[in-house]
């Protein structure tokens, strides 16, 4: 258990190894699918640069590449060129100007990767499209009319390792200061989580410890290249949501076991492997699977899910469930949320010097505009 003081709120700091986030605010990672062969462009500087001038303290970039196959679409981040550096980095540097801290997610798309954006339709490319192989554990297809994913062997799980451990350098030389593992949402580290998609009788499938090896030789590689005072997060998903599947009891044991591997939050996230999940979607209901492993496995979490009201966000922070909140949809509809909520919770935060005058408590002085 973590000892708390009563005063922890939403709009405490937080420390994280050798970094203090200014309140407990997090901007989930986003797929905005607008990259240019995995080139940051003015619409990411923007989109993640306004969160942090509204206040947020960790703005996380979306799911970034670490190889071209592991893209979820054409127009992903990525980060598997030395090219992509200098775009993020133009990125990096306005977030930290503004008092935020810039992460970024790492990610692989597995079986589910070469598809369509979600505004053209979805759904995988066919070869004519400029769709391409995908690989994953075992020979499954994500759902009918998905390609079957070739099972990746022992010198191509080598390569993934070494993908992320290289995209990890690239992150740093970009300006990050958090990186965070996707290992949820039924993308390639998830897919050999769970055993719905991890049929495997070699070192990497059957039981827990086999299926959870390859992400732990991926976080274990991270951790050797990225420096000890930044943090690295993971997101799992807790759990699959259909039976026989990936639960939150080895969620719990995974965790125990990331942070033996110097792993400092997990970001607890649910679902994405299977078509036919059944989610009970309610406001906050993921938040419990971040205060059973906060609990249990003695590590920070980071709670998400349609937490969208700043009384909401507030309370988990204070009941000690969760030691940092993403929010995802209610930061696309209003950039300025951490501001907007610090006002309604009663705290006195810094704005933009440039927005001052727009606060909520500035008298209005006549002929100014």
């Amino acid at each position: 258990m973590h000892p708390r003081a009563e005063s922890v709120h939403l709009f405490s700091p937080l420390r994280l190894r050798g970094l203090t986030l200014r309140n407990r605010i997090m901007v989930s990672p986003m797929c905005q699918y607008s990259a240019e062969e995995g080139l940051a462009t003015d619409w990411h500087l923007v989109h993640l640069g306004s969160r942090a001038v509204g206040g947020a303290a960790l703005v996380m970039a979306e799911a970034t590449a670490v190889e071209p196959r592991g893209r979820i679409s054409p127009h992903d981040l990525g980060l598997w060129d030395d090219r992509h550096i200098a775009p993020l980095a133009r990125i990096t540097a306005f977030i930290r100007s503004q008092g935020a801290v810039p992460g970024i997610q790492l990610a692989h798309a597995g079986r589910k990767a070469s598809t369509r954006r979600p505004w053209e339709g979805g759904g995988p490319l066919s070869p004519a499209e400029g769709g391409w192989e995908v690989v994953g554990p075992s020979p499954i297809p994500f759902a009918p009319g998905y390609p079957t994913p070739r099972p990746l062997d022992r010198e191509g799980l080598q390569g993934i390792v070494r993908a992320f451990q290289a995209a990890a350098q690239r992150a740093r030389e970009a300006g990050f200061q958090v990186i965070e593992v996707h290992a949820a949402h039924g993308y390639l580290l998830h897919e050999f989580l769970s055993p719905l998609s991890n049929q495997r009788t070699d070192a990497y499938g059957g039981p827990l410890e086999n299926r959870a090896r390859l992400l732990r030789e991926v976080v274990r590689a991270i951790r050797a290249v990225w420096p000890e005072e930044y943090p690295l997060f993971v997101r799992i998903s807790a759990t699959d949501w259909a039976p026989g599947g990936w639960d939150l009891d080895e969620a719990v044991v995974l965790a125990g076991w990331l942070k033996e591997e110097g792993v400092d939050a997990i970001d607890c996230s649910s679902g994405g492997l299977v078509p036919y999940q059944q989610i009970p979607v309610a406001p906050g209901y993921q938040v419990p699977f971040a205060a059973r492993i906060r609990a249990e496995a003695g590590i920070k979490t980071i709670a998400v899910g349609l937490i969208t009201e700043p009384a909401q966000a507030d309370a988990i922070i204070r009941a000690g469930q969760a030691d940092l909140v993403a929010l995802a949809r209610a930061f696309l509809r209003d950039p300025y949320w951490p501001l907007h909520a610090a006002h309604a919770l009663g705290h006195e935060i810094p704005w933009p010097p440039q927005y001052e005058r727009a606060r909520p408590t500035a008298p209005v002085v006549a002929g100014q505009r």
